[in-house]
């Protein structure tokens, strides 16, 4: 493979949409290996080390959800799902094992790309420094500083938290409960209301419109991601 191309494994069991996907990010420059089972899946994010997986959660011999969890015991690798199931429940499923991002089937290749393009940005870069910038909005971990239009913004410290975690996980889809363990411990992950509070009045802080955020997206029945530019 070229090491100047990011690797990307897609992992479906339907032979049309891996030559589907093959040939989509092929065109874009993607070096691209494929899996119809788990089985062969686990084996090539072993030998091939890809810089991101699309997943199936339809596979016929291990759902998909239980893939993401083996791979999360050993790698961090970005994992976006690309599903026909819709539900709620399988989106909350899916990403509290560790998936990064969901799509659901029917998808439009724009957005696939854009998805693809936001994990590899989320990839760590050797002396990076701990400050993320998007649009008017910069946090500065290290220093535990806010600014939005280059003035400082006071946050209580949950609301810091809470933005220190999105910017951790900058474009990833974090579920309400992954965020309230991080933010306020497990013995309150069910308190959503707590957290939802606490997201309004942070967009408030930090929001151009906080009837419409730019920043701070909302995942409906799932929980929130940071945009990234």
């Amino acid at each position: 493979m070229s090491p100047n191309k990011p690797r990307v494994l897609v992992v479906d069991d339907e032979q049309a949409i891996r030559r589907f996907l093959h040939l989509a990010l092929t065109s874009q420059g993607y070096e691209v290996s494929e899996a119809a089972s788990a089985e062969r899946a686990l084996a090539l994010a072993t030998s091939c080390r890809p810089d991101l997986i699309i997943l199936d959660l339809g596979l016929p011999d291990m759902d998909g959800v239980e893939v993401t969890r083996r791979l999360r015991e050993w790698t961090q690798v970005p994992i976006i799902i690309l599903s026909v199931r819709g539900s709620e429940g399988d989106k909350i499923a899916a990403l509290d094992a560790g998936a990064d991002d969901y799509l659901t089937k029917p998808f439009g290749v724009g957005e696939l790309l854009a998805r693809l393009r936001v994990a590899l940005r989320r990839l760590p870069h050797p002396g990076s420094e701990p400050v993320f910038t998007g649009g008017d909005l910069t946090v500065d971990l290290a220093h535990r500083l806010v600014t939005v239009c280059e003035r400082e913004v006071q946050l209580t410290p949950n609301e810091y938290d809470i933005l220190r975690v999105l910017v951790t996980h900058a474009g990833k889809v974090l579920t309400h409960r992954h965020l309230l363990r991080e933010v306020w411990g497990e013995a309150y992950e069910l308190e959503f209301h707590m957290l939802h509070v606490n997201i309004s009045n942070l967009r408030h802080k930090i929001e151009p419109d906080p009837t419409s955020p730019q920043f701070i997206i909302t995942e409906p029945g799932v929980g929130y991601r940071l945009r990234v530019n």
